[in-house]
């Protein structure tokens, strides 16, 4: 089986760099990375740096090791970055996982609440993002990009305005980035999850209806069910982040993987 990117072989798929990876989404990453060769650096900010998470997989035989950074500093990307390469190797595939979530109506949100979700949902993908890139380029390496967005980039939510703006930012963002990158053999992708089991997710119920009504769809918030009839586990997104690395994907580039078990009814991210 084909491993790694463009850059990589299929025996050593080389570095991958996971930010978010103490979230469910984010470990799921790294576990998956790290069960298919990659020197995988996890990366989650002080005081989440997913140490267990790393030595439980290197206790099963990966190569994987905790970074602490914080996203939206500049100056703590390119020390994260500069830590890395120099332990791990070239980053040749990133994984931005890294995620909040501020929710509210609309009009109740705070100038903090925007502010902050778009520090670590957008800010910290152009900065995470274009700080490896740019090695890739002075290097003349290839490789690959995967921003995990959100379903509700493309399909408007109630009280997530924040939350899906930032995420249509970062899609956006990752999309003009793959665009202008191409032709040195750069892919730039999106992965977007809709409802998936995670701490995220279990935040926005808030009474034991809170699974049925995710699954069936609320009418009054104008949110259809799932048609798959089930909650993704993060897992599932992974593997879609897995693929969207692969040299299986080395024609995709620009591209929005919607992982939400039809829940957008197969309106693009």
């Amino acid at each position: 089986m084909r491993n790694g990117n463009a850059s990589g072989t299929a025996d050593t798929p080389g570095t991958a760099l996971v930010t978010g990876a103490a979230g469910g989404i984010g470990s799921a990453v790294v576990r998956t990375l790290g069960e298919q060769g990659f020197a995988v650096a996890a990366v989650d900010r002080a005081g989440a740096a997913p140490e267990e998470l790393a030595e439980k997989a290197r206790a099963d035989g990966l190569h994987v090791r905790a970074f602490a950074a914080d996203v939206t500093s500049e100056q703590e990307v390119e020390a994260l970055l500069d830590t890395v390469e120099r332990e791990l190797g070239p980053v040749r595939s990133l994984v931005n996982a890294a995620g909040v979530l501020r929710a509210g109506r609309a009009c109740a949100l705070t100038a903090e609440d925007w502010a902050a979700t778009f520090a670590v949902n957008a800010t910290g993908v152009f900065l995470v993002s274009t700080a490896v890139v740019r090695r890739m380029l002075d290097e003349g390496r290839g490789g690959a990009v995967v921003t995990v967005a959100s379903n509700a980039a493309g399909t408007a939510r109630t009280d997530m305005a924040a939350y899906a703006a930032s995420k249509a930012a970062a899609t956006m963002f990752t999309k003009c980035l793959g665009l202008e990158v191409a032709r040195q053999g750069i892919r730039c992708n999106v992965v977007a999850p809709g409802s998936t089991e995670t701490p995220m997710l279990a935040s926005l119920w808030h009474d034991g209806t809170g699974r049925t009504r995710t699954l069936e769809g609320m009418p009054e918030e104008y949110k259809v069910g799932i048609p798959l009839g089930r909650i993704a586990q993060p897992v599932d997104v992974a593997d879609a982040v897995a693929f969207l690395l692969s040299d299986r994907a080395r024609h995709i580039t620009l591209h929005a993987l919607t992982v939400d078990g039809g829940a957008t009814l197969g309106v693009p991210a």
